[in-house]
């Protein structure tokens, strides 16, 4: 075990339970969690549903565990910091809450949902404050990835991989007329449906992508690099996978062609991109994800932040604010 994890593990082990100053915060955060659940409860469900019942977004479904990851690698610095409400969040409570209202009013799930995730993420600032939210930046950002995005994106996907499709198709000698998303070969009409976009491959990536630039790497120019390859080498790969279909299907049929696609892709395609992504960027990762973020010492040495942290209230009346809150939001939506 490297000396930094045995740390954390007997720096766990020595402490007896919760510490007493988390306790009433914690205990108000999931009261004004339970409201703002209640009242965005049609958002959680349809969430829930698509991550659930929709393969695109499958992997969701990893997400509160990657979460929970990152909160237990800060454990050491939130056992040493103090949770102080930050009352200013309650304006951003109040934003997220009227985003959910317009999603719901306009009938668009992504805003509705985008709300009713943004009002958590909110909350956890507001009741356990400014510098617990600062220690808690990656974990509080990747719950963004809990709201099912992309399907905005299927269409251009789709033409862009017909588009590389055609193109290695006609590199390859193998004569193909292109209309839309529809391929014509000697061996049949092959069709670039939304199932073979690749948009299931580019969010995992990009979900991925997030997760390791910001635990892996210290430099922004790394953290970029990485990013983008992760949005463009789906992408290309998705149109390579397509126009191997083809070429193969010209041997073995349009059928069977297809069927063998769904297995390879499925599960060692996209096994083998992510491993050489990962692979491709090891040699040039900066620390280890125990690293991520801010210390409490770094915060301490923060001059703004405790100055920021005199706008504070009691816990139970910062959970009451945020239940009142959340009231207001469901009375508007029965408006």
């Amino acid at each position: 075990m490297p000396p930094d994890s045995a740390a954390l593990v007997a720096g766990a082990s020595a402490r007896p339970g919760l510490p007493a100053a988390w306790r009433a915060p914690l205990a108000a955060l999931a009261a004004a969690a339970l409201a703002l659940v209640a009242v965005t409860a049609s958002a959680w469900r349809a969430m829930a549903h698509q991550c659930w019942n929709i393969d695109t977004y499958n992997h969701l479904l990893l997400v509160p565990f990657i979460i929970a990851w990152l909160v237990a690698l800060k454990e050491d610095d939130l056992a040493a910091a103090r949770p102080r409400c930050f009352a200013p969040g309650l304006l951003a409570v109040a934003g997220a809450l009227g985003l959910w209202w317009a999603g719901e009013w306009a009938g668009i799930n992504l805003v509705a949902q985008a709300g009713a995730v943004g009002a958590l993420q909110a909350a956890v600032v507001t009741v356990l404050g400014l510098r617990t939210g600062l220690l808690l930046a990656l974990p509080l950002g990747m719950a963004t990835f809990l709201v099912p995005f992309g399907d905005e994106i299927i269409p251009p996907l789709q033409r862009l991989t017909a588009e590389i499709a055609i193109t290695l198709t006609h590199a390859s000698g193998v004569p193909a007329t292109i209309e839309g998303i529809h391929i014509h070969t000697p061996a049949g009409l092959f069709i670039v449906a939304e199932a073979c976009s690749g948009v299931k491959f580019l969010i995992a990536m990009v979900t991925l992508g997030v997760l390791v630039a910001f635990t892996r790497f210290t430099r922004w120019s790394r953290r970029a690099a990485f990013l983008l390859a992760c949005m463009v080498v789906p992408v290309l790969a998705n149109g390579v996978r397509a126009w191997a279909t083809i070429h193969v299907a010209q041997s073995i049929g349009a059928e069977r062609a297809t069927g063998f696609d769904h297995i390879v892709y499925g599960w060692i395609f996209f096994a083998v991109i992510v491993a050489a992504l990962l692979g491709g960027a090891w040699p040039f990762f900066e620390r280890e994800p125990a690293e991520q973020g801010w210390s409490a010492a770094d915060l301490d040495r923060m001059d703004w932040l405790a100055r920021a942290e005199a706008f504070a209230l009691p816990p139970a009346a910062t959970a009451c604010a945020i239940a009142l809150l959340a009231a207001i939001a469901a009375v508007a939506g029965m408006i």
